[in-house]
């Protein structure tokens, strides 16, 4: 079994705030180990269920935030910037599971903790076939394009709530309560170590009962910016069409070039001046 893990930061037990899970700093350094045991926690439970090899990207920020000879399992690392699919880089069709570890809510969820969509200064919301949806359901379209179910989310419960319609089925583990944007209830890291670990255990051991993501195609993105600017160079790009002064509309057949649309969007969204 051949297990492909994704990895965010801001849904690791105890993070509440940016200087937190943005370098350099002690608290940093801090919550990079806890985010580290996490991620290995979910590596020791699909090692339980019969896993056998791993992929992690590490996909948060500057993507380098683990320590590669720490990882469990002999866990191949992708770590840097820039990855042309960005929080999927590395999946194919050799993987048999998606496991997303540490995510969070979308731009829209205000009640989640440090919530955004890839690029909080530009996104205000992402839909996906109607849907609000968050990093997971935008991620999950790369999943469903090679036909790799997406059975494992950590995180607070917004989250898991936002990738239930793409990803019915998938093992939620929540290791965290939010309050607000700057403030959550967490379980014990230690406890937090625990669910994940029992969690990816159950969803391997499970792993037969899962299909693809359900995510209807032809597909649709709706991305609404927090200003025009944003929304007039993404129309730049094939397959993006201007729905509102700050909407866009990105429409395909094919979910991977749906989701590279989308990344594109997003990169240039940083080289605007807002």
């Amino acid at each position: 079994m051949k297990v492909f893990l994704s990895t965010d930061m801001e849904g690791t037990a105890g993070v509440v705030d940016w200087g937190q899970c943005r370098g350099p700093g002690p608290e940093y350094e801090y919550y990079r180990g806890q985010l580290q045991a996490e991620v290995n926690a979910a590596i020791d439970g699909a090692l339980a269920a019969g896993a056998i090899e791993f992929l992690v990207n590490d996909s948060h920020s500057t993507m380098q935030n683990l320590r590669p000879d720490e990882l469990h399992g002999r866990a191949s690392y992708l770590s840097g910037r820039h990855k042309p699919l960005y929080m999927m880089e590395g999946l194919d069709d050799s993987f048999d599971a998606v496991l997303f570890v540490s995510y969070h809510g979308s731009a829209d969820s205000t009640s989640s903790v440090l919530h955004h969509t890839y690029n909080p200064r530009a996104i205000a919301e992402v839909r996906l076939n109607g849907a609000v949806t968050g990093e997971a359901g935008i991620n999950a379209l790369v999943a469903l394009a090679h036909g790799v179910p997406v059975v494992l989310i950590s995180g607070d419960q917004v989250t898991i709530d936002e990738t239930l319609p793409f990803c019915p089925g998938i093992e939620a583990v929540v290791v965290k309560e939010s309050v607000s944007h700057n403030a959550a209830l967490s379980v014990h890291p230690e406890t937090a170590r625990e669910l994940i670990r029992d969690g990816a255990q159950r969803a391997l051991e499970r792993l037969s009962s899962f299909g693809p993501p359900s995510i209807t195609v032809p597909a649709e993105l709706t991305v609404r910016f927090h200003n025009r600017a944003f929304a007039e160079l993404s129309c730049a790009l094939r397959g993006v069409e201007r729905a509102d002064e700050k909407v866009v509309v990105i429409r395909g057949d094919d979910p991977l070039t749906l989701y590279r649309t989308f990344i594109a969007a997003v990169l240039l969204s940083r080289g605007v001046s807002d």
